[in-house]
C-alpha cells in the first residue's frame, strides 16, 4: 500500500558505512525532535542521482534552518554508497536499502527500471517524503520517471508550514 500523507511513517532501520564501520540508522531517528526529508534515489554513480544529492548537500543549511534532517536512500550496498559519497563529494546521510526493506515499506519499488537499457527490478523510484516531528507523513511524492527531480521548492514550503 502506497504511503500517503496522514499515515504513520514505517519504522525501518537501514545500514550506512562510515569511517568507523557499518552503522544502523532509523529512518525515523529525528521523530520527536525535528522533521525529516526522506529521499529515495534509484542508483549510485548515476548522473541524475549524483546531481540530486550534490544539490541537496549544498543546501543542507536551508533544511537545517527549517528544522529538518535529510536522509537519502538507495538500494546500493553501503560500501558502494561510501565510494559514491567520496567520489561525488556530497555530505548528507545516505543509507543502504540493499534488502529493499524501505522501498517495500514505502511502496516505491520500480519493478522495471529503465526497461530498454537495464530492466532492473526492485530499484527505488525517485521519491520524497516529509516525516513530521510526530512521525506522521506530511508530504509524499513519487515519480515513475527517474529523470524527474522532486519538487524541492514545494518540500521547503511544506517544511516551513509546520
Amino acid at each position: 500500500m502506497a504511503i500517503k500523507t496522514g499515515m504513520r511513517a514505517p519504522a525501518v532501520t537501514l545500514k550506512m558505512k562510515t569511517e568507523h564501520g557499518i552503522e544502523s540508522v532509523a529512518l525515523t531517528r529525528s521523530v520527536g525532535e525535528k522533521q525529516t526529508v526522506l529521499l529515495f534515489v534509484p542508483l549510485a554513480f548515476t548522473g541524475a542521482c549524483s546531481d540530486e544529492l550534490c544539490t541537496i548537500s549544498k543546501t543542507l543549511h536551508a533544511y537545517a534552518a527549517l528544522d529538518a534532517d535529510v536522509i537519502a536512500v538507495s538500494v546500493d550496498s553501503p560500501f558502494a554508497q561510501e565510494a559514491w559519497k567520496k567520489s561525488a563529494g556530497f555530505s548528507l546521510t545516505l543509507l543502504s536499502d540493499f534488502n529493499r526493506t524501505a522501498v517495500t515499506a514505502y511502496d516505491v519499488s520500480d519493478e522495471n527500471f529503465l526497461p530498454e537499457i537495464l530492466g532492473f527490478h526492485g530499484v527505488a523510484k525517485r521519491s520524497a517524503f516529509i516525516i513530521g516531528k510526530d512521525g506522521i507523513i506530511k508530504f509524499a511524492w513519487t515519480s515513475n520517471d527517474p529523470a524527474v527531480m522532486p519538487p524541492f521548492d514545494e518540500i521547503r514550503q511544506k517544511l516551513s508550514e509546520v
